[in-house]
């Protein structure tokens, strides 16, 4: 009973820990930004990736909410730039074997290392730079990522969710 109860303990506070980790400059009054546009996000081929156009769908429809206004870059106070970070991680799901022999305090043993893959995944950044000063001034990273066996669908709805949660916390309580 006692393992069923932690168990469930901790399921529970899994299920709370955030999709996303926000900064912030705390010298910034984010009271005076009403405007913003997106800086030039585009890749080497000098246009938007299918995730760009995601990423900017789901921004746009977040600051809609905080009613800023969507202006040219020449006029706006905010800059929205964003960027797939591409991230390496050993993945070690899979069986490994061994066999021991042995009694009381001596026995020796053989094993398999268990399979490893590596896997190159992506994780979403979203920075806002003040666009007098060229500096960031809040920045919101994704702690669930993007691979490629994600369907379109999958990857749209992870995006939307991720950047709802990223502005969630736009603009920080001070």
């Amino acid at each position: 009973m006692r393992v069923l109860a932690a168990t469930l303990m901790i399921i529970m506070l899994s299920g709370c820990a955030s999709n996303v980790v926000t900064d912030y400059n705390s010298a910034t009054v984010f009271g005076n930004y009403s405007s913003w546009a997106f800086a030039d996000n585009k890749d080497d081929s000098g246009f938007v990736s299918l995730d760009g156009a995601r990423v900017q769908s789901a921004v746009e429809r977040e600051l809609n909410r905080e009613n800023m206004t969507r202006m040219a870059n020449e006029e706006a106070d905010l800059l929205v730039s964003y960027r797939v970070e591409k991230v390496d991680r050993l993945d070690t799901t899979g069986l490994s074997y061994g066999l021991g022999l042995g009694r009381g305090a001596f026995g020796f043993g053989f094993a398999t290392a268990p399979p490893v893959r590596e896997i190159q995944e992506g994780k979403l950044v979203v920075e806002l730079v003040d666009s007098e000063t060229s500096q960031v001034v809040w920045r919101g990273a994704s702690r669930r990522y993007l691979n490629e066996d994600q369907s379109p669908e999958y990857r749209r709805e992870l995006i939307d969710e991720v950047v709802a949660d990223m502005f969630a916390k736009y603009p920080p309580e001070i």
